[in-house]
């Protein structure tokens, strides 16, 4: 039984559709790991920010701490 031969032309559009859909699966996966990060960001913000509020520290005590006093608004 004789094999199909494929031109090499034939050959590089399959490999360019391949990469085309491993591209396109990467995009949202990454799209997909930045919407988590994002979400993780806000949760440890939120987090911080209680914690502040339940402080007994002035903000001044924990710029001091946190290593930095040049705050402006």
């Amino acid at each position: 039984m004789a094999r199909r031969k494929i031109s090499i032309d034939d050959r590089i559009e399959q490999q360019k559709l391949a990469v085309s859909k491993a591209k396109d699966r990467y995009e949202a996966e990454l799209e997909q790991l930045n919407q988590l990060m994002k979400k993780r960001d806000e949760i440890r913000n939120k987090e911080l920010l209680q914690a502040i509020e339940h402080s007994s520290r002035s903000f001044e005590e924990i710029m001091d701490f946190l290593g930095t006093d040049d705050f402006q608004d």
